[in-house]
């Protein structure tokens, strides 16, 4: 009965989705208070529903119910409980499933937590997010169902293994006594928590979607409609960093490659949404503060939840290969592809025909904070386009001819790299920028101090590190991370107060105070982490047998002894490689190569040495002969990428507790910093 009622809970909420969907818009344009109040009510009633389907697939799951053709198909008996979870949502199917939930999710949290904003506004921006949860579940129950059922043939010969019948996976008509098994990739803790992660931040940009549409709807952008919004981008592209650097991790200690960022093609539409999210975070602080930027905020609202979509498609389309990709028909991608085209077409429609409506009258030089982010989104765009165009071009090329062109890091080193460049180091002097209006003298004091604390890092770059290369990044990273330390002490220590007053100052500041210099402070961590593997790292390999010592990657490794047995759901083969450097042995480390029966693959787990200041990185592989090919990596400061960015992540909850996000208690129709033409 799980999968039927669970089924049953998903037509429950495509209906409630509907009505959530066409009532409170109704609603809105009458100003019918009641029809408006049923859009919160419908909101937290679908939320519900497909909280419980989840939960129901989880189940199914964890009881190893494969009369489900999703758990049969990823899934096992021998499975650990943890990847018998993450399982249901491992896959397409169990994924939509996830994204709907978050979706649903969300939109009951801005009924319960929008009660202070104009009734109207709330009806529509609900209506938006119901419309869109709609789209996804009938994708969901018309394409890629995951509650369907497998039904028992009883006189098939062998039940336990269809593959044996010639199928890939299993069809309709076996119900297998095990389990086909989960994709061994994905048998890792970063996999686990890495797809939920990615979905909060995917799917939380379409709150600022839907307010986007309810403002053009309306005809008005104001403060309380920042004040609310900005929290929300917030938590997604704090939630969307962590996703995005739990994947990072996994990719390289997972498959065996050393890297952290392989521009594939899946990776860079998470990176996409994240370029686009920062500009929208950016862009909503200046709607708040100064009341501008309103057109454009709105623009990028519907830009950013779009970019999510496109990732949507991409990764289920089948239009590319890759690890990270799911491999379904293209059937299911033309339907998504349809829905992207709804969303983002229709909105895109809207914005033409109504932002006249909404119109800025505040003023600002452009030596000020606001000319600062102008510049910021600038390049923040260019960023976006640059990785847009990377990704796309190949599919639009190989489409239109037999040649399919391959764009690789030398395409992203040439161009991507500069206006991150450039970025970086506008951003370590635009927040020293006072609001509306400054001067290029106040501003020496603060910009000489940032650039005496660069030069002291780059003359210690140069002087141990002996590149241009590692002077040039680690100096982008220190002007950063001196640039937010130099606008955090110009809050509490450069004024005329005494020093117990302004370490008291120090601690009053307001959170988002804090989080700004963690946001800023973790991507130098990151750059400076990005510099080193990509500056300093050493990289061998060589052929061994068991007792012999080669120096690799500034390292004297010996081949102690290799190992094979039987473990959970799979065979392994480990060695053991004694680490030593001018004769102090230091480590052992253990790769292995493991062979999952059940899935019928080979994976390479590697070892790894961690410290604050570098990774030794260890694994191997068997040539044809059987003889054993060891590979071993030193990567400097590689840790900082992902330590990096969960400072920002944090930098970004953080800022979540400010006190200006608590809106007042009452709504009320319009505010003194509304502008309605």
């Amino acid at each position: 009965m799980i999968a039927e009622i669970g089924q049953i809970a998903l037509i429950i909420s495509l209906f409630v989705g509907l009505c959530q969907g066409v009532l409170p818009l109704i609603g809105a344009h009458r100003l019918d208070g009641r029809l408006m109040a049923f859009g919160d009510r419908a909101a937290i009633v679908q939320a519900v529903f497909l909280t419980s389907a989840f939960i129901l697939l989880i189940l199914a799951f964890l009881t190893s119910d494969f009369s489900v053709a999703l758990v049969a198909n990823h899934s096992h008996t021998d499975k650990p409980w943890l990847y018998k979870v993450s399982g249901a949502w491992g896959n397409h199917e169990g994924s939509m499933l996830l994204w709907v939930l978050i979706m649903a999710i969300y939109g009951a949290a801005m009924a319960l937590f929008g009660q202070s904003l104009p009734a109207p506004l709330r009806a529509r921006a609900i209506a938006i997010q119901g419309l869109v949860g709609a789209g996804f579940l009938a994708f969901l129950i018309l394409t890629s169902n995951p509650f369907e059922r497998l039904i028992w043939v009883p006189d098939m010969a062998d039940r336990s293994n269809p593959l044996l019948y010639g199928y890939d996976t299993i069809p309709s008509g076996f119900v297998p006594e095990n389990g086909s098994g989960l994709n061994p990739l994905l048998q890792d803790p970063g996999l686990a928590f890495h797809p939920p992660f990615l979905y909060l931040g995917y799917v939380g940009f379409s709150v600022a979607f839907s307010f986007a549409i309810a403002a053009l709807i309306e005809g008005r952008v104001d403060a309380l409609w920042a004040r609310f919004v900005r929290p929300w981008v917030l938590a997604a592209w704090s939630f969307l960093t962590i996703g995005i650097a739990l994947g990072s991790l996994w990719a390289y200690y997972e498959l065996g490659w050393g890297g952290w960022w392989f521009w594939d093609p899946v990776e860079n539409v998470s990176l996409m949404p994240w370029l686009a999210g920062t500009a929208l975070l950016h862009s909503t602080l200046v709607v708040e503060k100064r009341n501008t930027f309103m057109n454009w905020t709105l623009l990028l609202a519907i830009t950013t939840f779009s970019l999510s979509l496109i990732g949507t498609f991409i990764v289920r389309s089948g239009v590319l290969t890759s690890v990270h990709a799911f491999a379904v028909d293209p059937e299911r991608g033309t339907f998504i592809l349809g829905l992207l085209a709804l969303a983002t077409g229709g909105a895109l429609t809207l914005y033409a025909f109504r932002s006249h409506k909404i119109a800025s009258t505040t003023t600002f030089d452009a030596v000020s904070r606001e000319g600062g982010l102008v510049l910021n989104n600038l390049l923040l765009c260019i960023a976006t386009a640059t990785v847009f165009i990377g990704t796309f071009y190949p599919l639009i090329a190989d489409a239109l001819s037999s040649n399919k062109p391959t764009v690789g890091p030398p395409y992203y080193d040439m161009l991507f790299a500069p206006v991150m460049g450039l970025l970086i180091l506008f951003m370590a002097i635009g927040p020293l920028l006072k609001w509306r209006q400054d001067s290029l003298k106040r501003l020496k004091q603060p910009v000489l101090i940032a650039l005496l604390a660069t030069a002291v890092i780059a003359l210690g770059t140069f002087v141990f590190g002996k590149t241009l290369w590692g002077v040039l990044g680690f100096s982008l990273a220190g002007l950063l991370a001196a640039g937010a330390f130099v606008s955090l002490g110009e809050k509490v220590f450069f004024g005329k107060a005494p020093l117990g007053k302004s370490l008291a100052m120090l601690g009053r500041l307001p959170s988002a105070s804090w989080g700004f210099f963690l946001g800023h402070l973790g991507l130098a961590v990151t750059v400076a982490g990005i510099t080193g593997i990509s500056v300093w790292a050493m990289e061998e390999q060589a052929p061994m047998k068991v007792g012999q010592t080669k120096p690799l990657s500034g390292y004297d490794i010996t081949l102690l002894s290799t190992d094979q047995g039987t473990r959970h759901n799979y065979d392994f083969r480990s060695i053991q490689l004694g680490i030593s450097k001018d004769g102090k042995p230091l480590k052992i480390l253990e790769p292995e190569v493991r062979r999952f029966n059940t899935e019928g693959q080979v994976t390479s787990e590697v070892a790894l040495d961690l410290s604050p200041v570098r990774t030794l990185y260890a694994a191997f592989s068997e040539d044809d002969n059987g003889g054993l090919i060891i590979r071993f990596y030193n990567h400097p400061l590689v840790n900082w990428i992902w330590g990096g960015c969960f400072i920002m992540a944090l930098g970004g909850f953080i800022s979540l507790t400010d006190k200006r996000f608590r809106l007042p208690a009452k709504s009320t129709t319009s505010t003194t910093a509304s502008q309605e033409v």
